[in-house]
């Protein structure tokens, strides 16, 4: 599938601002599931723009906005091909015991995803080591599918795993943040995927970047599951980067000087066609 994906970022000062730092992430990752065609950054006024790798293999771009400004556009444009998702073949949880030491950055806890008795608080049943690792992951997808609700309005952006764990409302990326604490307690190497999705209507958090987990299986690799959507992470899904919670991989951040109070304006457009 060919999708073309614009993501605009505007803030608004109501005095002039200068020194503008900002971290974007809104680069599409090459990767077997998904081929880069066309990418291109435009900002408003005239910027400095420097990029680099950053841990995770994630272009990152730095944008720095010298002059004093009262507006500060930052819109990035892509072109990107998404192909078929393969199954992996059933394997047991066993085959767990000899990767989870490789990856043990997906495995502890860090400050939006910390430790804690995350299955027993979400009703979830722990599996057997002779369990179906691939079946145990999309029926935990379809678990959290049923269990919370898409809602914009219920949490923030800091809102704590423990508060949505009781208000059971909220967006993709507590959906995430909740599927990761679970899998990391059962040993389950999880990271968190920020990207974009074409949902054609038919999908729940495609009007601004969207969020979805990879889990390791072995002999397979890192497979995307979304419970926000209750499917796996397919050609609707294209990916940004990875990382072990959104403030890994959150689309643009930073500081300026001056400038009280800003406002900011995010809209995302995904335009695919098969």
């Amino acid at each position: 599938m060919r999708c073309e994906i614009r993501h605009t970022t505007e803030y608004h000062y109501p005095k002039p601002a200068w020194d503008s730092f900002n971290q974007v992430r809104l680069h599409p990752i090459q990767e077997v599931r998904q081929t880069l065609r066309f990418f291109h950054l435009n900002v408003t006024p005239d910027a400095e723009v420097t990029s680099h790798k950053d841990y995770f293999g994630a272009i990152v771009h730095h944008v720095h906005v010298h002059e004093p400004h009262t507006h500060l556009l930052i819109e990035a444009q892509a072109l990107v091909d998404t192909h078929p998702v393969t199954l992996p073949l059933p394997a047991p949880m066993s085959v767990l015991r000899g990767v989870r030491s490789h990856h043990t950055e997906f495995l502890v806890p860090s400050p939006r995803v910390p430790s804690g008795p995350w299955p027993e608080l979400f009703g979830v049943a722990r599996p057997g080591p002779d369990d179906d690792l691939p079946a145990f992951l999309m029926s935990l997808t379809t678990t959290l599918y049923r269990m919370f609700t898409y809602d914009p309005g219920a949490t923030a952006v800091n809102t704590p795993l423990a508060e949505f764990a009781q208000l059971k409302r909220g967006v993709c990326q507590d959906f995430t943040h909740a599927m990761l604490g679970i899998t990391r307690q059962l040993g389950i190497p999880a990271r968190y995927v920020s990207g974009y999705l074409y949902s054609g209507g038919e999908m729940l958090g495609a009007e601004a970047t969207h969020a979805w987990v990879e889990c390791l299986i072995p002999g397979y690799g890192w497979l995307g599951y979304d419970p926000t959507n209750n499917c796996l992470a397919g050609e609707k899904h294209i990916k940004i980067g990875h990382g072990r919670e959104y403030s890994d991989v959150s689309p643009v951040r930073g500081t300026y000087y001056g400038g009280g109070q800003g406002k900011l304006d995010v809209a995302v457009h995904v335009y695919g066609e098969q």
